[in-house]
């Protein structure tokens, strides 16, 4: 017992071990997710006269952008990340105003999120928008820390502050709530790694709840998904069907599940089984065992995230891993918490498995960033140099067997 919890302290320590296991848990989440994406959006797609691979094509397409955007990202040096803050966060306030333009903004199920491009295509700003303000607020308070400027409350605030409210209300302005909370999740987050007073939180959290319950108080909408928390019976007026659904999805999987393809609540019992409900189509026909592997390899991500911003030397390193596992952790809380009925269903994604392009493409510019910031570390470069140099040399032995084992051998018979 204790040489094997020696062993995974000894691997856990090791350079390469958080650098891999985000890559590693990366790649099977979004492999595990295009797997239920298809399963989940077939009997969709053929419901409103599509093929039946339609929204599994569009999810392969992000993936395949979002996976060149991963390799770039990771190779990109850390400085022109930081030199990408501004225009990032630029663009994706200029993005998120045009969502609000009549004829370009697109409405789906209440919410005006998303910004057509033509034809069928639209892509959902707010999601870049976390992307951008991870950058920026990382690169903006790295600066700060490194002049020593953050034991001043007007430095420690400003502009962090205005500029997360900003995209905080421009996605309000969309009826986005899900996004809002995670942006604030995230702000709350690298205000925590710079070491900010617990005064400041205190103040901050309560003034956010009251306006948080303002918000809900003054929606209809919304009071109607808090009062679904927990429900067990579908009320008045279906209001809690979904949640209701959900977990009939979730409870009928049993161990095992039904098998890939086997749900019966996507069968038009569940509404947005792709998008916002794939963790209960996940449990319906993958069991315990599949939503449990996927929690198992979220918490690696997040684990992993976290061990690349603890044994971070640069701030800007350490404030860029922990808002990407904020961002990350607490999207996926609210997803799977909305489908387990703990939490009201905020319409975000599970990032990296569920349906949703834009969603998709800034998840793994996500797990990029992560990479990259954990190559900039010396111990990691060294790791990997050595690596790299073992391979190169054992390259040549290995085409000196490989042309040996090639040639015709020699017949111990005479005349063979």
């Amino acid at each position: 017992m204790h040489r094997a919890v020696s062993r995974t302290r000894q691997a856990w320590g090791r350079p390469l071990t958080a650098y891999y296991l985000v890559a590693g848990s990366a790649v099977l989440i979004a492999a595990l997710g295009l797997v239920m994406v298809f399963s989940a959006s077939q009997i969709q797609a053929l419901r409103s006269g599509l093929p039946a691979t339609f929204y599994l094509t569009r999810q392969v397409m992000a993936a395949a952008a979002g996976s060149v955007l991963v390799l770039l990202a990771a190779r990109m040096p850390v400085p022109w990340h930081r030199w990408l803050a501004i225009p990032l966060l630029v663009s994706s306030v200029a993005l998120l105003g045009l969502v609000q333009v009549p004829g370009l903004g697109r409405t789906v199920n209440g919410s005006t999120n998303w910004l057509a491009v033509g034809g069928p295509f639209a892509i959902q700003p707010s999601e870049f928008g976390k992307a951008a303000f991870v950058v920026w607020g990382a690169d903006l308070l790295a600066r700060k820390q490194q002049h020593r400027l953050l034991g001043q409350w007007t430095h420690l605030l400003v502009p962090l502050v205005p500029g997360a409210l900003l995209l905080v209300g421009m996605v309000l302005l969309g009826g986005d709530m899900g996004t809002a909370v995670i942006l604030s999740a995230m702000l709350f987050g690298m205000l925590w790694l710079v070491g900010a007073p617990l005064r400041l939180f205190v103040v901050t959290l309560t003034g956010a709840g009251l306006l948080a319950a303002v918000l809900i108080t003054t929606s209809a909408h919304r009071v109607s998904r808090f009062a679904c928390l927990g429900a067990s019976d579908p009320g008045p007026g279906d209001q809690c069907w979904q949640v209701v659904h959900g977990m009939y999805a979730l409870s009928t999987g049993g161990l095992f599940g039904n098998g890939i393809g086997a749900s019966l609540e996507k069968w038009g019992q569940l509404p947005e089984p792709h998008t916002d409900f794939i963790f209960a189509v996940t449990g319906e026909e993958l069991g315990l065992v599949g939503t449990l592997t996927v929690l198992g390899l979220f918490a690696a991500l997040c684990a992993a995230g976290l061990r690349i911003a603890v044994r971070a030397s640069e701030p800007f390193v350490r404030l860029v891993a922990g808002g990407v596992v904020t961002w990350i952790a607490t999207q996926a809380t609210i997803n799977i918490g909305g489908v387990l009925g703990l939490l009201p269903i905020a319409g975000v994604p599970l990032p990296l498995f569920s349906y949703g392009g834009s969603a998709l493409i800034a998840a793994l510019y996500a797990v990029g960033l992560l990479l990259a910031v954990a190559r900039s570390e010396p111990a990691v470069r060294a790791a990997l140099t050595a690596r790299k140099r073992a391979r190169v040399s054992a390259r040549p032995g290995l085409l000196r067997r490989r042309r040996a084992g090639g040639r015709p051998r020699r017949s111990v018979f005479p005349g063979g």
